[in-house]
């Protein structure tokens, strides 16, 4: 058989994207809260309503840059996608029960940091919200799953990113140790799966870590990104410390990348973007230090990085055990892109790739692409990997007998689930798991969404906040289920 026995099946969910509840149990305001929904086919952005320094309002893109001194707020005459999302706060029984019915061993999720520090910066923790995750862990303990968890997806306490730039300050970095040492000596013997922080890669703005002026200033962007390093080593040593049993792993945002061209400039551009883009933060959180090109450019830009003592042997000691990455789709990347047309992906652009088709939202579908990632991963680094997020969004239609065939998305998991056993049985990538994104319909992140589905589950909600939350299974929800129960062997 080419899936090991005990390989993980499952799926992936993110709390400000799935969870819902906002304000209920004690939890505080997060970045995301304060995001409204947006349109992606039509590339219409997230946005946010700030109250800038001179007490005046004003409305950025979720990717703009945020002047200092800005705050988000929650404006009571807007709608924001989150504060409902798909409502596992109130569903998460019935879900991990069709979870375990679709054939799933472990499930990814990630805790709300403000649901556990209201603030991110409180001096206790909420108990209500610590009890929250502990029911849930022990529930999908009850069918056979094994929680893999998310310490930090894009959630950075609103508070934190208004009053301290977020991931900029010592402060957020300090107030995120004590997160993790809560939460890890609390679920010590729930969890023993752990993911630092979500796509590090593509974190640095405001959207993802409460950063203003990250396009305008180097150093902040910089800074933030050596907090978010440290932040993750220190995760890692002291889940280790808390029980030796954990296994803990990075994640990256990880598509595979093609010179568009057998020009030397399109090869070495590629060479470029893979490294600020992949193998700097992969280099990183496995080997404990920063690459010679890397430490060159901090010189050249004149941008030193404010450590306290003991950071450095800090990232050498909390290096990760296993490398796990999404996967959905690749690009091209030319020297000269201006006139060869963009192609869309996660939180990344590139041009189009004449050899490829794409998704209702220009992501381009890749099969082969994750096998040329796996064996990537597998050749630089030689620990475990896995598959923390794939899939297809699209926008699925409810027929009048209440059945939704996706087999566009049946075919989507097939090819990529196939390579994955090609990278296992032929190339010998020691392959862990594989959780696919939004087993469950929910919010996009990018977009802020309801149409741009994943989910082999569909949940009733739109756009626009309207819906009844209620659950139903697609087609794909089948298909999926035979591969976990054959344990990735049957794929017709």
């Amino acid at each position: 058989m080419s899936f090991p026995k005990g390989f993980l099946w499952g799926g992936a969910t993110a709390a400000n994207q799935y969870e819902g509840g906002y304000l209920s149990g004690g939890k505080g305001l997060a970045v995301a809260d304060t995001l409204t929904g947006g349109d992606g086919i039509h590339n219409i952005p997230r946005k946010f309503i700030v109250e800038l320094a001179d007490g005046t309002r004003a409305t950025f893109g979720g990717r703009d840059e945020i002047p200092a001194g800005a705050k988000a707020i929650v404006d009571p005459d807007t709608y924001y996608p989150s504060h409902v999302a798909t409502d596992f706060y109130h569903h998460w029984k019935e879900d991990i029960a069709l979870f375990a019915e679709m054939g799933c061993n472990v499930y990814r999720l990630s805790i709300n940091w403000t649901r556990i520090f209201p603030n991110g910066d409180d001096e206790t923790p909420n108990e209500e919200g610590l009890k929250f995750y502990e029911d849930v862990f022990k529930e999908c303990h009850k069918y056979g799953i094994e929680p893999l968890v998310t310490i930090y997806h894009f959630d950075c306490p609103l508070h934190l990113a208004n009053e301290y730039d977020g991931w900029v300050s010592r402060h957020t970095l300090e107030a995120f140790e004590r997160y993790c040492d809560t939460i890890l000596t609390r679920y010590k013997g729930l969890v023993k799966y752990w993911l630092t922080i979500n796509e590090i890669n593509i974190n640095t703005n405001f959207m993802m870590n409460g950063v203003h002026e990250h396009i305008s200033n180097k150093q902040n962007a910089e800074q933030c990104r050596w907090h978010l390093f440290v932040g993750s080593a220190y995760a890692v040593k002291k889940a280790h410390e808390v029980d030796p049993e954990n296994k803990v792993g990075l994640m990256i945002a990880h598509g595979a990348s093609y010179p568009y061209s057998c020009n030397p400039e399109d090869v070495w551009a590629e060479v470029e973007s893979a490294h600020n883009m992949k193998w700097f933060y992969g280099d990183v959180q496995v080997r404990g230090y920063y690459p010679a090109w890397k430490v060159n450019y901090l010189k050249r830009e004149g941008i030193e990085l404010k450590k306290e003592p003991g950071d450095d042997e800090l990232l050498r000691e909390g290096t990760v055990d296993f490398y796990s990455f999404s996967y959905y789709s690749s690009q091209a990347i030319a020297a000269h892109p201006e006139k060869l047309g963009e192609s869309a992906g996660n939180q990344t652009h590139g041009v189009k790739n004449p050899y490829l088709q794409a998704s209702e939202w220009g992501w381009t579908i890749d099969p082969l692409g994750l096998r040329i990632v796996l064996n990537e991963i597998w050749d630089r680094y030689q620990i475990p990997t896995m598959v923390v997020e794939n899939g297809l969004g699209a926008i699925d239609k409810v027929e009048e007998d209440g059945s939704i065939n996706d087999d566009y998305r049946i075919d989507y998991m097939r090819t990529h689930i196939q390579t994955m056993k090609d990278a296992v049985e032929i190339d010998g990538v020691d392959l862990m798991g594989y959780t696919p994104w939004g087993f469950i319909d929910v919010v996009s992140a990018g977009t802020g969404e309801m149409r741009k589905r994943y989910g082999f589950i569909y949940v009733d909600m739109d756009d626009d906040g309207n819906g009844d939350l209620s659950r139903s299974k697609k087609k794909s929800f089948g298909y999926i289920q035979k591969v976990y129960k054959s344990n990735g062997e049957d794929l017709d």
